[in-house]
């Protein structure tokens, strides 16, 4: 713009400097002596500098215009310095022509492009956005997964189902039945490299309620975890083993002893564990409520145990001794008279009878454990003491002739079970797992399997047992007599049971056994055998 403006001020003087040239030589003296040639000469001189400036002016409007349709197309805007916000006023338009006006001269620029609207500003190329890594999902041959891209968190669904049926003979003996015996799904997974969870429920609950687990667990190292939530009390080798890792249908006797054994053996709490020069020595020490499924302690203290478990030849080179483990249990509670505690349910775990009644309990509670496990290649055998011993301190009545506020002997309970299985097809006998199919029926091929087959055949044989005494008294006070009657009973059972795996995920269980009745606990009960047909379906994912 500003060399448009010099060129058209070039144009205006040499026209002034033209105009005023001739006229100094018109009115000369010489100029009134000059000839008609020299004036028509002049004429024809002054009539060419016209045609000039006509040719600079159509120049410079051809120029002007140029100027314009660029400035059109460019679209920028421009504004007084000393008003970057507002348009001016006193600037006239361009018009459609495209042809130049002259107006006041005010010293004009660019707009910055931060002043513009953000329409008008030149779009920069953008910074292509990255894509949140997409989540994988498989299965990675046990269970389905949902895994983040960076392996950092992973989610998996999973849960079994067992339905079974179970016949029974012998006199007073249930009615046979088919079984809903469990049917349980939830979730497992992890955060990060220290953190695990889980949550399961049931979905067909016998008794208590329908959330069996729901935990954290915190890996701050092999040596020290830390776990908080409800899950089973770590107090014996068969009562930690999931349900669908169990040699038999239904646990041993001993489990009857077992803390919070009438709510799956779990129980709000929190433990500290760890495994110690790579798995030889396992630790557990954990508090617990000891009153079953989310329920609220009704004492001040909390049933505390600790748990040792030993591998003496894990890392040594003998094959005989590597899957040899062996350890025990301590465990301690407190009952309350008051809320109506009671002592150890004596219901069989088969439900054929009950074998030793119930009775009120208050005060300390202790619980002692012994195991044992080898494993070689296809054969288990595994064995378990448990001694549960539960005070009853003040536990009469106060109507007359009654016993009075009186403190009673404690009642203790011994079981036992040492159970020996062996894998015909093959398969090595997993301590805390599922046998890993060889040749499965059908289905979907077995980790590590070799084709079809016939699946995987285990037997198992079982002794287990359990005694419990609870001692009499005889009061011979004058104002308050009264006599407790003495309950001495044991029992116990054979088990003979056949697995069939058709494939990994997928088992058929037959188990026939003999409850051996040998005190009757139920008035008119005579001693005698109770032979239970037990089935079982179980399929898990």
């Amino acid at each position: 713009m500003r060399s448009l403006t010099v060129a058209i001020a070039l144009i205006v003087l040499m026209v002034s400097v033209s105009l005023a040239q001739a006229q100094s030589s018109a009115s000369s003296p010489a100029a009134k002596m000059a000839s008609e040639e020299e004036v028509n000469q002049l004429r024809a001189e002054v009539a060419a500098q016209r045609r000039t400036i006509e040719e600079l002016k159509a120049l410079v409007e051809k120029l002007a215009g140029a100027q314009t349709r660029a400035e059109v197309n460019a679209t920028p805007q421009v504004r007084p310095v000393n008003d970057a916000t507002l348009p001016p006023s006193n600037v006239a338009p361009v018009n459609a022509t495209g042809s130049a006006h002259l107006m006041n001269a005010i010293l004009t620029e660019p707009a910055p492009e931060s002043a513009l609207p953000l329409s008008e500003q030149s779009q920069a190329p953008e910074t292509p956005k990255k894509e949140a890594p997409p989540l994988t999902a498989g299965w990675n041959g046990e269970h389905f997964f949902i895994r983040s891209a960076d392996g950092l968190f992973s989610i998996s669904p999973y849960g079994y189902v067992d339905e079974g049926y179970y016949a029974y003979k012998g006199d007073g003996a249930p009615a046979d039945t088919f079984l809903l015996r469990r049917a349980r799904f939830g979730f497992q997974g992890n955060y990060g490299s220290h953190f695990d969870f889980a949550l399961l429920a049931d979905a067909a609950p016998t008794s208590g309620s329908t959330l069996r687990d729901v935990y954290l667990n915190i890996r701050v190292r092999p040596e020290f975890q830390f776990q908080a939530g409800q899950f089973k009390a770590p107090f014996a080798q068969e009562e930690v083993m999931g349900d669908t890792n169990l040699d038999f249908i239904e646990r041993g006797f001993q489990s009857m002893l077992y803390p919070s054994a009438a709510s799956t053996n779990r129980s709000p709490g929190a433990a500290v564990h760890g495994d110690i020069a790579g798995g030889v020595v396992q630790y557990w020490i954990g508090g617990f409520n000891g009153k079953g499924y989310a329920t609220a302690n009704t004492t001040n203290q909390p049933e505390v145990l600790g748990r040792l478990r030993f591998y003496p030849g894990r890392k040594s080179n003998n094959n005989w001794l590597k899957e040899f483990a062996f350890g025990g249990t301590i465990d301690r509670a407190k009952s309350r008279g008051l809320s109506g505690d009671q002592s150890f349910s004596g219901a069989l775990p088969d439900s054929a009878y009950t074998f030793f009644p119930q009775f009120a309990i208050n005060g300390p509670i202790q619980r002692y454990n012994g195991e044992f496990t080898y494993l070689k290649s296809g054969l288990g055998i595994r064995g378990e003491y448990v001694q549960l011993n539960m005070s009853r301190d003040n536990v009469g009545s106060l109507q007359v002739g009654g016993l009075g506020f009186i403190s009673l002997p404690s009642i203790i309970a011994k079981a036992w079970d040492i159970s020996a299985t062996y894998m015909l097809t093959g398969e090595k006998q997993p301590e805390n797992g599922t046998p890993r199919v060889k040749h499965p029926l059908f289905g979907p091929d077995t980790p590590g399997g070799k084709g079809r087959g016939l699946g995987a055949w285990g037997v198992g044989f079982r002794y287990t047992g359990i005694q419990a005494n609870e001692p009499g008294l005889n009061l011979e006070n004058y104002y308050t007599p009264g006599y407790v009657p003495t309950f001495d009973y044991h029992t116990d059972e054979l088990t003979v049971g056949i697995n069939w795996f058709p494939n990994y995920w997928v088992k058929y269980s037959v188990n026939l056994a003999i409850d051996q009745l040998k005190d009757p606990s139920t008035i008119g009960t005579l001693p005698q055998n109770f032979y239970v047909v037990l089935q079982q379906l179980q399929f898990r994912f």
